[in-house]
């Protein structure tokens, strides 16, 4: 699924059997502390625009730098399922830093994370600590079916949430950046 990506992101009441359940049944990739810095051209502010569709975002992930623009599609009730994805690395993140305030990209925010990620069958699962906004579980669908219905893996994918007895899952359809840029605007949503 190229340039797709398909994901939720959310709060849960008890991430201890989430945990439990992976540790058991998942593979383990790593843990990894990132930092996420928002940008926004100046001729097109993003979040001029509700719900904020688009970021680009430069990530520090222990020391591997990328850059990454998403393009959410939203539905009539300002939900999303999947987005437009293009990302890459980067080489000189002093250096494309540079590019982007010659530009005219103004810094919006920065995300600082400690992210644990596993792999359970079609899933990556991402247990995201994120300073000044708790604990969030990010999935995203990996498998190689490109003629999926994103509503419907989202759906399992709170499925699979319940089923495992994560307690009240709320559901953020806006992500963190947003969330530290316009708390008083944030509603989880609860599935």
């Amino acid at each position: 699924m190229n340039n797709i990506e398909i994901e939720i992101q959310v709060n849960i009441e008890n991430s201890k059997p989430l945990i439990e359940f992976l540790e058991k049944n998942a593979e383990f990739k790593l843990e990894e502390h990132q930092i996420d810095e928002y940008f926004s051209p100046a001729h097109r502010d993003f979040v001029a625009v509700r719900p904020v569709n688009e970021w680009l975002r430069l990530r520090n992930s222990n020391g591997k730098y990328s850059i990454n623009y998403k393009n959410w599609h939203r539905e009539k009730d300002g939900k999303s399922h999947y987005c437009d994805e293009y990302e890459t690395e980067i080489k000189n993140f002093a250096q494309f830093k540079n590019i982007l305030n010659i530009l005219n990209f103004k810094s919006l925010v920065k995300v600082d994370k400690v992210r644990k990620i596993w792999t359970y069958k079609n899933y990556e699962i991402a247990v995201d600590s994120v300073k000044g906004l708790g604990d969030f579980v990010e999935i995203e669908y990996i498998g190689k079916n490109e003629k999926v219905n994103p509503r419907e893996i989202t759906g399992e994918m709170i499925k699979f949430l319940k089923n495992i007895g994560c307690g009240k899952i709320k559901r953020n359809y806006v992500g963190y950046p947003f969330q530290l840029l316009f708390p008083s605007e944030v509603k989880l949503e609860e599935q």
